[in-house]
């Protein structure tokens, strides 16, 4: 059956066939039995960018641009290792990074197959310079 993102929201209720964890463990198979003898782990615990950009559609469906967009890019950095999430998030704050350091932050997501968010990096790193938020050095 196709996907209809306004008939089929919540998907965890409507359509629990396409939510799986990231090693496909169906979302009837994520119960508290499970973690307790160790076949679900808090690895497991956590959403697919499959199921990021199905909700980014249910968002897209009931007007919210904002929230698809802002799930599309989480589909995008599911897959990248919280390390490197974390030295994004902290290059995104005020003054942390220069021009150059956002610049590059962007073609490395670019090459992690992170379009969106690389594009998101160069428009922050443009709002910064206007805005005189970056690193001096």
């Amino acid at each position: 059956m196709a996907f209809d993102p306004i008939r089929d929201y919540p998907l965890g209720a409507r359509r629990p066939d396409l939510v799986t964890t990231p090693a496909g463990v169906p979302l009837d198979g994520v119960t508290l039995q499970a973690v307790r003898e160790g076949t679900v782990t808090a690895g497991e615990i956590r959403a697919t960018p499959r199921t990021l950009r199905l909700q980014a559609e249910v968002a897209a469906a009931a007007g919210r641009t904002q929230l698809s967009e802002n799930l599309e890019r989480a589909a995008e950095l599911a897959g990248v290792p919280d390390d490197v999430l974390l030295q994004i998030y902290t290059a995104l704050r005020p003054r942390r990074a220069t021009a150059d350091e956002l610049a590059e932050w962007a073609a490395r997501l670019d090459g992690l197959d992170a379009p969106k968010t690389a594009a998101f990096v160069r428009e922050a790193a443009a709002v910064y310079a206007a805005r005189g938020l970056l690193a001096h050095g």
